[in-house]
């Protein structure tokens, strides 16, 4: 009898496992069933799975971090010949960093088979900083004798009122380079009673953290400076009396949206292309197309924010080492933060979520972190015919895709617009809070060369925002060479008798070290990639030309330790020739990065760039001299670029909007 029993309750757990077995293998399958395409974006299983195969595989200490974990994007080629319904694989990218060992790994898992596929130590790099450095940061500086007594020598003896800030190191000293620690820069702000601490630093004080050791690698404090002890809260109640309020304007589209969306793919008015949220890079762009007629004409493969650098032009050193690589060194697209409709968004947009993975490996959404939406900008095209009086005229609609991020007291935002004339746009704009300097002035002195008072005993410090995108063009296919395009007014004489004469010259750029070129308003020079292998109606190659708006000079000097770190800032255009790894204009890990990453070393083998795979990288700056019209916080600076379509249509292809 009792053998019976056990037989039984053996049966019942077999069956139980089984179904639970089949649960679980419905459950991959719908997972499975739903990733529709290559370029899918992660999930929160696919990133379990990723992180649960490295912990199996590899021996990872408490102290290990996940600083980013991201698609591996699989061959260009494979995408590219990929149809619906075709099997793929799918592969995951980890960095791995051991703060005890001060050591750095990359790790892919193969997701089809469960697999490390690949693991290697990256020597001598530190990845971006992660929240729990941040917290480790902040209890050594506020346990240190040295920065309680810099505290109370200002006549703060509650700590907690003290809110500390936290950089990358940026420019390090010989003896910080020579240790090769983890090393990062606290800021101090006083927050009293208001909320706004950011008007409020506690000027000349800034302690150095060895992340390794978790010690006081150095500490300096430059003595008393007064700060503002003003309320520079900026909800309604603190500002007291308002503006009166506009009357109601809707934004209305009571026939629904006219774009589509499939998985991570969206379609409007012939364009169609695919999007990402990365933990680095933000919001990115795959297989950007057009519907020209009944043809499918590829324009770019990748776009996506490579870096940025923000470089700050005090001398004194408790500032000159403030050089932010906002993108690698913080992860920009784990900085963003969910947008409200009739907010960041229009009323009429389309909030989507995000999936990322936090410093543990554990997956986590962010709910309405892109928005995308229609909106209207004005006339497209018009012409008024006086002979007959009549009247034809187009409205303009543009398809916009958003994101914003916070990066401590700044805030930026990443905009794709799509236009009907087959114009792609990309736009930042820029606002936050300016990095205040705490002074004893209460006016503005003509000794103020490096910045200037924006609020009493608070100085903003002139500084720039320089920021490169990586444009993996395929227009009209992978076979594309580069022109640059310079106007001039010819010289008068026998064939320009009355010197009217305007010349454009259109001259190839052949190799990638000939390919390093700068903005001239003189000849308002611009640059078209174009197809090496195919002809429009009129006989000439079908491209796409790079039209730049407002840009900046990078401004420190040659020689400057930034300058070195920054390469990229140097130059407004860079053009390489395809390779998968080449990703990020100031290198995998600027963070405590030696000099002449990134861009420098993807053109050191000066390759050929005519009727190659090409990818165009932009350097767009802003020079910023604050004015007290951006206190407390700044309205927003707009900067960016267009792809304007030359010679790639046959007309206008808004021609035939209906009206």
């Amino acid at each position: 009898m009792i053998k019976r029993l056990r037989l039984f309750w053996i049966a019942i757990a077999l069956i139980f496992a089984i179904s639970i077995s089949l649960g679980l293998m419905e459950k991959l399958t719908a997972q499975q069933a739903s990733i529709s395409h290559p370029l899918t974006s992660l999930t929160e299983a696919e990133i379990s799975t990723a992180v649960s195969v490295i912990k199996r595989e590899k021996t990872l200490s408490e102290m290990a971090a996940f600083p980013l974990i991201a698609l591996q994007e699989p061959d260009k080629q494979e995408v590219l010949k990929f149809t619906p319904g075709k099997a793929f694989g799918r592969k995951v990218f980890l960095v791995i960093y051991e703060r005890s060992q001060n050591k750095t790994f990359e790790g892919i898992v193969d997701l089809t088979s469960k697999t490390l596929s690949s693991w290697k130590e990256i020597p001598s790099v530190q990845p971006a900083i992660v929240n729990p450095e941040y917290e480790l940061a902040t209890k050594v500086v506020k346990a240190d004798p040295q920065w309680q007594k810099a505290m109370q020598r200002r006549g703060i003896t509650d700590f907690e009122q003290v809110k500390i800030s936290w950089w990358a190191p940026g420019i390090l000293s010989q003896q910080e380079e020579a240790t090769g620690n983890r090393l990062c820069r606290g800021l101090s702000y006083y927050k009293g009673k208001a909320w706004n601490y950011y008007g409020s630093p506690i000027e000349g004080v800034v302690a150095t953290v060895n992340l390794n050791t978790g010690k006081i690698a150095s500490f300096v404090d430059k003595g008393n400076i007064p700060f503002s002890k003003e309320n520079w809260n900026y909800d309604v109640k603190s500002l007291g009396k308002l503006l009166s309020p506009l009357k109601a304007l809707k934004i209305l589209q009571p026939n629904g949206q006219s774009f589509q969306i499939k998985d991570n793919e969206i379609s409007w008015q012939g364009w169609k292309f695919r999007y990402s949220m990365h933990p680095r890079n933000a919001l990115m762009l795959y297989q950007v197309t057009y519907k020209d007629g009944e043809n499918i004409r590829p324009v770019l493969y990748r776009a996506s924010l490579s870096e940025m650098v923000v470089p700050y032009g005090d001398p004194e050193p408790t500032w000159s080492f403030r050089n932010a690589f906002d993108v690698g060194e913080y992860n920009l697209g784990l900085l963003a933060n969910t947008m409200e409709l009739g907010k960041e968004i229009p009323e009429n947009g389309l909030l989507l979520n995000a999936v990322f993975a936090n410093e543990q490996g554990e997956p986590y959404k962010i709910p309405g972190v892109i928005g995308i939406y229609e909106r209207d900008n004005g006339m497209l095209w018009k012409h008024y015919e006086y002979n007959t009086q009549r009247n034809d005229v187009r409205r303009n609609r543009e398809l916009v895709m958003s994101m914003t991020a916070a990066i401590d007291n700044y805030d930026y935002s990443i905009n794709w617009i799509f236009h009907q004339d087959g114009t792609l746009e990309v736009q930042n704009e820029l606002t936050g809070i300016v990095l205040a300097q705490g002074t004893a002035a209460q006016k503005q002195s003509e000794d103020d060369s490096h910045g200037r008072l924006i609020a009493k005993n608070i100085f903003g410090v002139n500084h720039q925002h320089f920021f490169n995108y990586r444009l993996d063009f395929d227009v009209d296919g992978q076979a594309n060479s580069v022109m640059e395009m310079n106007v001039k007014a010819l010289p008068m004489g026998e064939k320009n008798p009355l010197g009217n004469a305007i010349a454009l010259s259109e001259t190839p750029l052949t190799k990638e070290t000939v390919a390093v070129r700068d903005l001239d308003l003189k000849s308002s020079r611009e640059w078209m990639i174009v197809s090496a292998d195919k002809k429009n109606p009129l006989g000439a190659a079908p491209g796409y030309m790079l039209m730049p708006g407002g840009n900046s000079m990078f401004l420190p000097v040659e020689g400057s330790k930034i300058r070195q770190r920054a390469e990229f800032a140097n130059h407004h255009v860079w053009v390489t020739k395809y390779k998968p790894s080449e990703l990020y204009a100031g290198g995998d890990y600027p963070n405590q990065t030696q000099p002449g990453q990134g861009l420098p070393k993807y053109i050191a083998d000066d390759e050929a760039l005519m009727g190659e795979d090409i990818v165009l990288w932009y350097t767009m700056g802003v020079t910023h001299i604050p004015r007290s019209e951006d206190w407390p916080v700044m309205p927003v600076h707009r900067v960016g670029f267009q792809l304007v379509p030359r010679g790639f249509f046959s007309r206008n292809p808004a021609i035939n909007l209906p009206e």
